[in-house]
């Protein structure tokens, strides 16, 4: 009786070995087509459709997007995200130390310690979500993080973000955002059009573009300076500048 109990632990603990092996394979795989090619869906837009908001995107190429968008993302949601390996350490320590309190202000103030490069694994290849789930996200959390950093590089990074991110309910991309709040293409948006879709972020399901929500219209302001002084920086210029 124990040999078949050890018999069937062996066979289940190879099969959990083999499963992993797999995943692990064929998602460095996609990580690695999506270098060039678009995500067909993720899981966070997959969870839009199932909560009954629908699935508004149009994906486009990083000479379709307005240089003010990718100057105001990087203004509000990561700062550093021309120079840091994908983490911002200073801010990972600062949230954890933080006190409870704090540490929710920290989240809603645009990501806490989450720099693009994370967010944009969590959505590509990971799932959304608070609690346990959150934790158990954060080892692949790690691991794309740092893959997308060595494979795909800045830009291919922060247009794959612009594109996948939610910016309303049911509503993922910077494409679909500018049409539907705007009415114009993503290419065209101005410098305050793109800081409120860029002030949503926190909770695009809460904070409304338009109309306009207390707290996008209290944050673009803060944005667009923000976009000011980070202009002309040239780390920064180097990644949103048309090739």
């Amino acid at each position: 009786m124990a040999g078949k109990k050890s018999s069937v632990l062996r066979r289940i603990l190879r099969f959990t070995l083999r499963l992993i092996l797999v995943l692990f394979l064929s998602s460095s795989l996609y990580l690695v087509v999506c270098k060039w090619l678009n995500p067909p869906i993720t899981m966070t837009q997959l969870g839009g459709v199932f909560e009954g908001y629908g699935l508004h995107r149009d994906y486009v190429s990083w000479n379709e997007i307005s240089r003010n968008v990718k100057l105001a993302a990087i203004a509000s949601e990561d700062q550093l995200f021309p120079e840091h390996g994908g983490f911002d350490w200073k801010a990972i320590d600062k949230s954890l130390n933080a006190k409870p309190s704090r540490k929710k202000k920290l989240r809603i103030a645009g990501g806490g310690a989450s720099t693009i490069s994370q967010q944009t694994a969590k959505n590509v290849f990971l799932w959304q979500g608070s609690g346990w789930s959150r934790y158990a996200r954060k080892a692949p959390e790690f691991y794309f993080t740092q893959l997308i950093e060595w494979t795909w590089g800045k830009r291919r990074i922060l247009e794959v973000y612009l594109n996948v991110i939610e910016m309303g309910p049911g509503v993922f991309g910077i494409e679909a955002a500018s049409q539907k709040y705007f009415h114009k293409h993503a290419k065209d948006l101005s410098r305050a059009e793109a800081a409120m879709i860029i002030a949503c972020l926190p909770n695009p399901k809460r904070f409304s573009v338009v109309p306009t929500s207390r707290w996008v219209s209290n944050r673009y302001p803060h944005i667009m300076e923000q976009m000011s002084n980070l202009e002309g920086d040239e780390d920064v210029e180097d990644v949103i500048k048309t090739p």
